[in-house]
């Protein structure tokens, strides 16, 4: 400012004082001492990485004057795209700019990577993508270099802030996050009617705690909205968060408990932080062997399972009284810059089991599945009514889910079937060999319900899904809450009709009426299907005539309902409307029990084409396995 302030009023600027006995005009004749470089972040701040308030305008235009590409490939050969060359450069662009701050790393991608470090494919249309039979048989050559090559991203931010620790932080408010092991975060939004590696990127995503969103095209809401909603804000009246991100970064969460129980993992989008403690199992379930996890990026919706086993032996008992203690410490840095911790303790008791005295079979006529106790003498009773099946249910599937990461589907189904099949064994209440005496409490009467659908589910079978897919599928399971799962393992079903209120409807073919309309929510799709009649009055156009002012509500109330649905939900579900026997039926029939087929003796409803047994079979089939003796 001073110097600017004399060149504006004709005189040149002083200089520094020199020795004594120098010549001030020899002084000035000196050539200006030469500034040090700045340092690389700095650079890489100044030229790519700057404010809104600075770049907007600029921006703006930029992605108004963005044209298709004029120079169209040739019929036979893919478009060269280098998203892990893109990926790589962005990575370490905030890695060196902002070691110790937040950020978010998206990619928007149209088409899979063809050149370059992570292609999954060659640009000749010749040659496929890899397809769930070709990584079965392990004949895909690009797969796994593709892997190993996100696998490295994903790990590179933390060698690079151990290489630059103790230099400038640059963070403001507070101080950085104690994990800076994902400190950036990297989402996927995928939009093409191909697969695009989402497969591959998997790891990336998961390890930074990043996002994934698929979509057929840009345009769709499911795109848009998805991409909104990832910078929702707090209400601006909520105390300390009011009118902030709701996002955080550098998320780990740490678990403490007490002698008796023992951490076995955790499964979600989470990376083992390799921290021995005392409280360490032996038995490792997901990511295990420590009691700490880095989670990378968090919001409100993120939902972590943690699994447990008892350190005490079953011969040994607890004394009366004790109760189990656990602890979640989680860190993370807030979108205002400052670290938070939040503790969380639960607490709970112990029941010990006796074993019965062993009775004679004259006296097992009420048998519980633990040694033919009568209900008021059962040692299990406190478990039994103390059990979560929803919660149970969800932590069934994602350890199935993350079992297909090494196991064949196949193989991980029959291992579903087992644990079900043992647990009913030894809760439910029967008598031996005799199925018809076989009855479930309350606490467990749906959970075998659930294993039905989750056998039936695109997690487990990979029937008309790609591996994109089925990988998209199964990523968004492991981070959301039980309600939300519970949707995607058991879709729900609402059923409109003239008779009355909207009315939950079994998830079943048989409430396929031709005078109903029925809403289904899969969580990735939210479904309105009209009947033959509704979709015939429909068609005749009655609900735009005033007589038939009943039939136009009727219309318009699944659509308002799921416009709520979808306003409350990210990723964004697909919306479908449809007729029954179109084609887009297929996304409704395909999800209900099918108990009227082809195969079928009379029935009330749609038949469903398929080869899958119903849920009554699988359950005759289930009490004549448990109470086997």
């Amino acid at each position: 400012t001073t110097a600017s302030n004399h060149a504006h009023n004709g005189a040149p600027p002083p200089g520094p004082p020199g020795p004594p006995g120098q010549h001030p005009h020899m002084q000035q004749q000196q050539p200006p001492a030469q500034q040090p470089p700045p340092p690389p972040s700095q650079q890489i701040l100044q030229r790519f990485l700057l404010p809104v308030s600075e770049c907007s305008l600029n921006l703006e235009s930029i992605l108004e004057d963005l044209r298709c590409d004029p120079w169209i490939a040739p019929t036979n050969l893919r478009r060269n795209r280098c998203t892990g060359s893109a990926l790589s450069v962005a990575t370490s662009m905030l890695d060196i700019a902002c070691p110790r701050r937040g950020a978010r790393v998206m990619v928007f991608t149209g088409g899979p990577c063809t050149f370059g470090p992570g292609n999954i494919v060659s640009r000749e249309k010749n040659k496929d993508l890899r397809s769930h039979a070709d990584l079965a048989k392990g004949v895909e050559p690009l797969h796994q270099p593709a892997c190993e090559f996100y696998a490295k991203l994903a790990h590179a931010s933390r060698h690079h802030v151990g290489d630059v620790k103790g230099g400038t932080s640059g963070t403001s408010g507070g101080g950085g996050s104690g994990n800076v092991d994902s400190i950036h975060v990297v989402d996927v939004f995928a939009c093409s009617l191909d697969q695009v590696g989402m497969l591959e990127m998997k790891e990336l995503v998961e390890a930074t705690g990043g996002l994934m969103v698929l979509g057929d095209s840009f345009g769709q809401s499911v795109f848009k909205e998805s991409l909104r909603r990832v910078f929702n804000r707090h209400p601006e009246d909520k105390p300390g968060d009011g009118g902030l991100m709701m996002m955080a970064f550098g998320a780990s969460m740490e678990v403490l408990t007490s002698r008796e129980c023992k951490v076995s993992g955790a499964i979600g989008p989470v990376t083992s932080l390799h921290k021995k403690a005392p409280n360490v199992g032996d038995m490792e379930i997901g990511k295990g062997g420590t009691n700490a996890w880095g989670i990378g990026g968090i919001d409100p919706t993120t939902t972590i399972a943690v699994y447990f086993e008892v350190a005490v032996p079953g011969t040994t008992a607890v004394p009366e009284g004790k109760r189990r203690y656990i602890q979640f410490l989680t860190k993370y840095l807030h979108s205002n810059g400052k670290t938070r911790l939040r503790s969380t303790t639960l607490c709970g008791p112990w029941h010990n089991i006796i074993p019965p005295a062993p009775k004679s079979n004259n006296q097992q006529q009420q048998q519980n599945g633990y040694g033919g106790q009568p209900q008021e003498q059962d040692p299990l009773a406190p478990i039994k009514y103390s059990f979560d099946q929803e919660a149970a249910a969800v932590l069934t599937a994602r350890l199935a889910v993350h079992r297909t990461e090494t196991e064949d589907p196949g193989d991980v189904m029959r291992w579903v079937d087992r644990s079900l099949i043992r647990l009913c064994n030894k809760f439910a209440d029967y008598i031996p060999d005799d199925p018809s005496s076989f009855r479930l409490v309350p606490q467990f009467s749906l959970y075998p319900q659930f294993m039905f659908h989750l056998r039936r589910s695109q997690f487990l079978q990979l029937f008309n899904s790609s591996p994109d897919e089925a990988a998209y599928y199964r990523y968004v399971l492991t981070r959301e809450n039980t309600t939300n799962s519970l949707v995607m393992i058991q879709p729900t079903l609402l059923s409109y009709s003239f008779d009355g209120p909207p009315q939950p409807a079994m998830l079943d073919c048989q409430s396929v009426q031709p005078n109903t309309i029925l809403l289904l929510d899969t969580f990735f799709h939210v479904v309105v299907f009209h009947g033959e009649t509704i979709a015939a009055w429909r068609e005749q156009k009655f609900h735009e005539q005033e007589d038939y002012a009943s039939f136009r509500h009727l219309l318009e109330a699944p659509q308002s309902d799921a416009q709520m649905i979808m306003d409350a939900r990210f990723p964004v579900p697909r919306y479908i409307v449809c007729d029954q026997h179109k084609s887009e039926a297929r996304f409704l029939m395909a999800k209900l029990n099918p108990s009227v087929t082809p195969n079928t003796d009379g029935g009330v409803g749609a038949q469903v084409f398929t080869d899958d047994v119903s849920l009554r079979v699988f359950m005759e089939h289930l009490m004549k396995l448990a109470v086997q003796s």
